[in-house]
């Protein structure tokens, strides 16, 4: 993951943390974490301009963001609640699940957006319900962009303030990464059989 990272700024540069930031919003297990700190850890090495990887890694964001913000709209609750129904033991997901997650965005609306977007796990999926509740889009555009402003500027200054240790950081980036997305697959997968063998039961 972090080798993937790496070649994409490289060869990209303030682009490719765009594309990558695009990508990390719709594929979760792709860390906002490692890519912005190594996106200024490159702006400190004189690589890519510190202002370009801010404004492209938040564009990126924001356009991962719109896209869940899309799918929930396009969907709507009642075609989620069918779907979760018939295929939620593949998401480990249950109707219960949705409608408490609608209900507690439906009292945080835009704070929920806001704080949501500087979030690691939450970030992301945020964008589903706030598509469900009918969001003005207005209202979504604005408190994602300033939330991914605020979590993006955090993590390239991280990535700026330690360029002299980056290199000996980003030696256990890559394998701890590897770690993590083996234990999020391993964490999916007792999920799924928990909930076929309970269904199997009932």
């Amino acid at each position: 993951m972090f080798d993937f990272i790496t070649r994409m700024i490289d060869t990209l540069g303030a682009l490719g943390v765009g594309v990558v930031m695009f990508l990390e919003n719709v594929f979760p297990p792709i860390p906002s974490e490692l890519v912005m700190p190594l996106a200024g850890f490159q702006a400190a090495q004189g690589k890519v301009s510190l202002i370009a990887i801010f404004v492209m890694g938040t564009i990126g964001a924001v356009a991962g963001a719109y896209l869940w913000f899309w799918v929930g709209q396009a969907i709507g609750r009642k075609r989620l609640e069918a779907f979760i129904e018939r295929y939620g033991v593949w998401l480990t997901l249950e109707v219960a699940d949705v409608r408490r997650a609608i209900e507690w965005f439906d009292r945080h609306d835009k704070a929920a957006v806001f704080f949501g977007r500087m979030v690691p796990g939450i970030r992301t999926l945020i964008s589903v319900p706030a598509g469900l509740s009918g969001m003005r889009l207005r209202t979504f555009f604005i408190y994602t962009t300033i939330g991914s402003a605020i979590w993006n500027a955090g993590l390239i200054a991280a990535g700026y303030l330690l360029s002299a240790n980056y290199d000996r950081v980003a030696i256990y980036l890559n394998p701890v990464t590897n770690i993590l997305l083996t234990v999020l697959l391993v964490w999916y997968v007792f999920r799924v059989l928990r909930k076929l063998i309970a269904r199997s039961r009932g």
